[in-house]
């Protein structure tokens, strides 16, 4: 048996239904007319500084949905379609934009930026946003989408640390599968925009004074007519002063070194900008990166940190725990944003990146990885597009083949496990698509825009955004869950008031201590 084989026959049954996943959705809070909403965070919500579950993103009016970790992607779904009834209760009559690119935009600085008390941590968030702001524009942070925490129980790393014949230490060993997984995710990540893109069209709006080579659809509304994911395009998530970071997935000292400098050492143009204008804060510092969150990246390897810690230092203090997939669209078709046969697909697509031989990168391979991407985001769906893989050129269709056959095993296992052929199920869909780019969610968003909304990209998302909305306020909700989260909601309040009561330092102090160098490890 190769590798592969050996450590695919590794994990039995149990530890294959013990994976561990965990959902964050973010959405735009509009108003029926579907304008951006202008009101502020609802109270009844609770805090979004320290509520568990509902926070807000870059916005006021961007909403962030966040599941607790689950071995079930029914109970995850359950929980996330939970969170959602329990908002559309406190909203009012505004709705939640179903799709990833925004809503019709007001002016870049009536954009509301997200506030969370007046706290020293509370602060430092809502300036962290004011330098987004400030660097790449407000427009572009309110593209949202869903983010996939993944990682396997526990009961996995003695077993393929066993079938590797492995002698070091299990938590060295846990990092090393986790930045292989990364490697062989971010090589073949352009597959999950082909799929599962969902943002071919964009509102004329989030354009407005910005050059683009997007193309006019109709009034109001641009794309491009191959297009799978605007969102992770050149109009999208992307930095061109980040493209000059070359980060190293080889391995987690590695991926430390290669962000460190980036979030210590000044930056001349955004040291242009500066820290302050009088008393107001216009960004954190003048480094490339405020802090870690503010790196793009389709994926992460992540570990939860504690009060005032840096995500870095806890990597590297304490080692990978999970990574975080941020490439996936919103489904508009789904009143939640994703559906059971995605999360499906994502488990075999990424135990496939984890089981898989991964040999480490180079600057050459993380160029062209960089090139798939913008090619299938804007073009994927051209018959003649063709992608970079080592030594040759291939159509997705090739490419994706490939893929899709490799993964068979996998889904095979994971159906073994839970019985019946939902695995197997989510392969053959994704097969279909590679067959057949009409049946992926960008074709059949510009195939509904075209047929029954005039080919207007926010008539479109406005009328499922109403449809989805109607069904989850129509929907009862357990009265022990509504209590539930009304309890949050004061304990969060309770515990916000808490933390600015306890603030002694002044804010100033405080955002130059936390920024120090030494505070993320070494």
């Amino acid at each position: 048996m190769n590798q592969f084989q050996k450590r695919l026959q590794a994990l039995d049954a149990g530890t294959l239904k013990g994976l561990q996943r965990g959902i964050e959705k973010e959405s735009l809070r509009v108003r029926p007319d579907g304008m951006l909403a202008d009101t502020p965070h609802p109270a009844a919500l609770g805090s979004a500084l320290t509520h568990p579950h509902i926070t807000t993103d870059f916005s006021e009016s961007q909403l962030e949905l966040i599941t607790g970790v689950h071995d079930g992607i029914e109970p995850c779904l359950e929980e996330l379609t939970e969170i959602h009834q329990l908002v559309y209760r406190h909203v009012g009559d505004e709705m939640l934009w179903c799709a990833s690119m925004p809503c019709s935009l007001p002016a870049d600085d009536d954009i509301p930026i997200g506030q969370y008390g007046r706290s020293n941590v509370g602060r430092a968030k809502t300036v962290y946003r004011m330098g987004l702001a400030h660097r790449y524009g407000r427009r572009m942070q309110t593209i949202s989408g869903i983010h996939y925490n993944f990682s396997l129980p526990d009961a996995a790393w003695p077993l393929l640390r066993q079938s590797d014949a492995y002698t070091g230490a299990i938590r060295a060993y846990q990092d090393e599968l986790y930045f292989s997984l990364i490697r062989n995710f971010r090589r073949h990540s352009w597959l999950l925009l082909y799929l599962f893109g969902a943002s071919p069209a964009v509102c004329k709006s989030f354009v407005a004074g910005r050059s683009h080579a997007l193309q006019e659809l109709t009034r109001g509304t641009l794309y491009l007519p191959g297009s799978t994911s605007l969102r992770m395009g050149n109009l999208g998530y992307q930095s061109e002063a980040q493209a000059a970071l070359l980060v190293s997935y080889n391995s987690l000292d590695g991926y430390a070194r290669s962000l460190h400098g980036a979030l210590t050492e000044p930056y001349p143009p955004y040291a242009a900008i500066g820290i302050r204008d009088g008393d107001d804060y216009r960004q954190l510092t003048t480094s490339l990166l405020q802090i870690e969150n503010e790196f793009y990246g389709a994926i992460r390897p992540k570990r939860p940190i504690r009060p005032g810690e840096r995500p870095l230092h806890a990597l590297r203090e304490r080692g990978v725990e999970y990574v975080e997939v941020r490439c996936m669209d919103l489904d508009p078709f789904c009143p939640i944003g994703i559906t059971a046969g995605v999360i499906r697909f994502l488990d075999v697509f990424l135990l496939h990146c984890l089981l898989h031989d991964s040999p480490p990168d180079t600057p050459e391979e993380i160029t062209a990885m960089s090139v798939n991407q913008q090619r299938v985001a804007e073009n994927g769906r051209d018959p003649a597009l063709r992608l970079c893989r080592p030594g040759v050129e291939l159509s997705p269709g090739e490419w994706g083949g490939d893929l899709l056959r490799e993964c068979e095993p996998v889904a095979a296992a994971l159906d073994a496990a839970h019985g019946g052929s939902a695995y197997r199920d989510a392969l053959a869909a994704a097969a279909a698509a590679l067959a057949d780019p009409a049946l992926t969610p960008s074709a059949r968003m510009l195939r509904e825009m075209a047929q029954h909304h005039d080919d207007s990209y926010f008539h479109f998302v406005q009328a499922q955004s109403v449809l989805h909305g109607t069904s989850l306020r129509a929907s009862p909700l357990n009265a022990e869950v509504a209590a539930r989260y009304a309890r949050m909601a004061e304990q969060s309040i309770d515990a916000q008031r808490l933390i600015e009561a306890q603030d002694t330092l002044p804010f100033e102090n405080y955002r130059q201590q936390y920024l120090s160098p030494e505070r993320l490890g070494v």
